[in-house]
């Protein structure tokens, strides 16, 4: 068969819409084609989401039984050797899934879910009637991403299409109605979704600490996830900014939680922006260091367990910290400035704003004492995470 002449680059409004009408259909449990210009296909869905009927519908769509695609950390927390070789290059583990026992394929990708009464410890799971296989090149990679997105647990079933190649993955898809999205568009969303970012609104916001504040909200095109910007007194671009990049927290910024130092270092900035005079803090929609607010209670109920803040992340299968600065680096350049001195104690938000075009002339320190309850939390951010205190 000839394969089909290599396409072009999608726009970045096509990528959005695609690849966002992909995650609604994740997050409800259903069932997306992914496909390369190849001719290469897979059905996924979400492992999390597994059930009975969902596996039974992929194998009576393909004619094959599902695979369970895994990170290499999810890998490496349920003791597989073989994920060793694979952390380094952010790979993925396939895993044959052959007896549709939805629940157990729910607690291999979580390590907070409860276990039936036969299931045993992870690494029995593991070792009945699984074993290692090669998943599609490309596609696997796409697919845990694709679930990533969906802020669900980076963990995917992956059914290969029959006859794959096929002539075109996305006919197939539309004649049973199924969404189909291209492994490509996965890859590009999160840049064509910062690239797109554009303020959106604007008003007046008086804060306790910055009177003199107002806030610009940026969405990209597709309506996607919104940050914010809030700007206090009046900077001007052509003097360093002063700027901090606040990472949401549900926990810490509004119910002002202990476990962390959040909230302290949001009113702080702020304070500290309106003390110096004129300045922004960038407040941006990665809760939980980039996994989302789900995940980061699954990610305290491992903490409660002994785990820390670094090791719960990757035994959920996310690497340490998943957050990304080019939305802020994009958000600065469309308020007009280059030039910033960061109120941070992380190095590695200096680094991403220089790979991003942001001239980072000053890191401003900004820590906090511990309230009793985050001393852990602060100690593995200084010893593990690299942060400055």
């Amino acid at each position: 068969m000839e394969k089909p002449a290599r396409q072009q680059k999608a726009p970045d409004s096509a990528v959005l819409q695609t690849v966002e009408r992909a995650l609604a259909e994740l997050r409800r449990g259903a069932t997306v084609v992914l496909h390369d210009w190849s001719g290469q296909g897979a059905l996924v869905q979400a492992a999390e989401q597994a059930s009975p009927e969902g596996l039974a519908d992929l194998a009576a769509l393909t004619g094959t039984e599902a695979l369970l695609l895994l990170t290499a950390r999810r890998a490496e927390a349920l003791g597989m050797p073989e994920a060793a070789g694979l952390i380094a290059s952010g790979g993925v583990l396939a895993l044959a899934v052959e007896d549709r026992e939805a629940e157990r394929i729910r607690a291999l990708a979580d390590p907070t879910a409860t276990w039936v009464a036969d299931a045993g410890a992870p690494e029995v799971a593991v070792g009945r009637a699984r074993r290692v296989v090669t998943a599609p090149a490309g596609l696997d990679v796409a697919a845990v991403e694709l679930v990533k997105l969906a802020r669900l647990l980076p963990a995917a079933l992956l059914a290969p299409l029959p006859g794959t190649p096929v002539q075109s993955p996305r006919a197939w898809a539309d004649a049973r109605d199924l969404m189909a999205v291209t492994a490509a568009n996965v890859a590009e969303y999160r840049f064509a979704a910062a690239r797109n970012l554009t303020p959106v609104a604007e008003a007046a916001v008086p804060l306790a600490d910055a009177e003199d504040a107002r806030i610009v909200a940026f969405r990209p095109d597709d309506g996607g996830t919104e940050h914010l910007a809030i700007i206090i007194g009046d900077p001007k671009p052509e003097a360093p900014l002063l700027l901090r990049l606040h990472s949401e927290c549900f926990t810490g910024d509004l119910l002002s939680s202990l476990r962390c130092d959040c909230g302290e270092q949001l009113r702080g900035a702020i304070q500290a922006i309106a003390e110096d005079g004129a300045g922004i803090l960038l407040y941006l929609a990665q809760e939980g260091r980039g996994i989302g607010l789900v995940n980061k209670l699954r990610a305290y109920t491992l903490q409660d367990l002994g785990a820390d803040t670094l090791d719960a992340n990757e035994q959920l299968g996310f690497d340490a910290d998943e957050r990304v600065y080019l939305p802020a680096a994009q958000m600065l350049h469309r308020l007009g400035f280059r030039r910033v001195r960061l109120l941070t104690n992380n190095p590695q938000k200096v680094a991403a704003l220089s790979r991003f075009g942001i001239a980072v002339e000053e890191r401003v320190a900004h820590s906090f004492p511990s309230n009793g309850h985050n001393e852990a939390y602060l100690a593995t951010k200084a010893e593990r995470f690299g942060h400055l205190f």
